[in-house]
């Protein structure tokens, strides 16, 4: 019994020793392959802010109907308050950094 079970857990090491080795070479291979792209980045965060007020509005809807909890409506209205929050803040930064870069001297 104690022979069976080491030997199983020695099979489940190896495994997972194959399985993260396979799984960090796709995604060393991904990274590779990926190149950094702002515009899909900023499109990206802006869509899914969009979408959380989307789930907020149509929450608030649900709850007018009697569908839905007064609480996942507040829920779902924290969430896109502070995901606008962050896209307001990530906004300002960005645009902080560019006159930091266009006051620099040439």
């Amino acid at each position: 019994m104690i022979n069976t079970s080491l030997s199983a857990a020695n099979a489940y090491n190896l495994a997972q020793k194959l399985t993260n080795q396979t799984l960090s070479d796709q995604s060393l291979q991904k990274a590779a392959d990926a190149k950094p792209d702002f515009g899909a980045m900023v499109k990206d965060g802006v869509q899914g802010v969009l979408d959380k007020g989307d789930v907020a509005e149509k929450s608030a809807t649900s709850m007018i109907n009697g569908k839905a909890d007064v609480v996942d409506v507040v829920t779902a209205v924290a969430e896109t308050e502070v995901a606008l929050e962050t896209m307001v803040s990530i906004r300002d930064r960005v645009i902080s950094s560019y006159e930091s870069i266009m006051q620099m001297p040439i």
